[in-house]
C-alpha cells in the first residue's frame, strides 16, 4: 500500500473529514465470475487498498470501513470462519504497512466475541499506530448501530451509578462522548457499494447528517475513480444543518 505522504498532497477543504463505507458485493463479484465467495472478499481487501491510499493522498481525516456486523455470525458458518481468518491475516499483513505510513488504527465494536488471538492482534495494532497524523482509518468489527447507542447509555449509567456523572442533563454531546467513535468527527459522507440502499444499522447515531452516496458497483470494483465519483457528488450539494438557503449562501451561519 504505496502512500505519499509528502507535503504535495491534495489539500481541499471542500472535501468530507471523514468517509464511511460499507463494502457490499465481495460473494457477487465472485458469483458473477463463478468463483467462490472467499475470492470475492480477498479482491475486496485489495480494493481497501486503493481507497486508504487515495484517502491519505487527498487528506481526508477519517475513514471508517463496516468490515463485519453484528448480523454478520448469522452467514453460514464456513463464510464466517473465512472472514474471520481473513482478518487476522490481513491485519498481521497490514499493520507495519499502515505504521509506516503515518496511520492509526481504529476498531469500534463488540470485541468479545472474537477469538482471543485476534483481540490481541486488533489492541496491538491501536497501540502500535496511536502517534500516527496522516489519517484514522477505522474499522467497524462486530458493530451495530443499536449495540453503539445502548452500550453508550450503559456506560453513562453506570457513571452515574457511580456517581462520576451528578446531576447531569442527558445531551447530543454526553451520548456523542460514549459512543464508539467518541473523538471523531460525524461523518460527513456515506458511501455504500453494491446497489442496496439503506444504512443496515451502521452507525446510526453518527449519520444523522452525513450524505448519502450509493452506487450500483460491486465492492472490488470500486476504485478511487469511483470514490472521486462519490466526493464529486458530495460537493455539489448544499448541506444546511437545518438553515435555510439563504443563511448557507450568505454565511450567516457556520456549518
Amino acid at each position: 500500500m504505496p502512500v505519499d505522504d509528502s507535503n504535495n498532497r491534495e489539500s481541499d477543504s471542500n472535501n468530507p473529514r471523514h468517509i464511511a463505507i460499507i463494502m457490499d458485493g465481495n460473494g457477487r463479484w465472485a458469483q458473477k465470475r463463478f468463483m467462490p465467495r472467499a475470492i470475492g472478499h480477498q479482491a475486496g481487501v485489495k480494493a481497501v487498498r486503493k481507497i486508504i491510499e487515495y484517502c491519505v493522498n487527498h487528506k481526508i481525516e477519517v475513514l471508517t470501513l463496516f468490515a463485519f456486523s453484528s448480523e454478520n455470525w448469522r452467514r453460514p458458518a464456513a463464510e464466517v470462519s473465512l472472514l474471520m481468518a481473513l482478518f487476522m491475516a490481513t491485519l498481521q499483513r497490514e499493520i507495519n504497512k499502515l505504521d509506516r505510513n503515518n496511520i492509526r488504527l481504529r476498531f469500534i465494536g463488540d470485541r468479545t466475541e472474537f477469538s482471543d488471538k485476534l483481540q490481541h492482534k486488533m489492541a496491538e495494532g491501536e497501540a502500535q499506530t496511536q502517534n500516527n497524523t496522516a489519517m484514522t482509518l477505522v474499522i467497524a468489527a462486530n458493530y451495530g448501530g443499536h449495540w453503539d447507542i445502548c452500550q453508550a447509555f450503559q456506560r453513562i449509567a453506570g457513571k452515574m451509578a457511580a456517581g462520576e456523572l451528578q446531576n447531569q442533563v442527558i445531551s447530543d454531546e454526553l451520548i456523542s462522548q460514549h459512543l464508539s467513535t467518541a473523538g471523531l468527527p460525524a461523518p460527513d459522507l456515506f458511501i455504500r457499494s453494491g446497489g442496496e440502499q439503506r444504512v443496515s444499522n451502521f452507525m446510526l447515531w453518527q449519520l444523522a447528517y452525513a450524505e448519502m452516496y450509493f452506487t450500483t458497483t460491486l465492492w472490488p470494483d470500486f476504485d478511487q475513480n469511483s470514490l472521486e465519483d462519490a466526493i464529486k457528488s458530495f460537493k455539489s450539494r448544499q448541506r444546511r444543518f437545518g438553515h435555510t438557503s439563504e443563511q448557507v449562501l450568505n454565511k450567516a451561519v457556520t456549518l
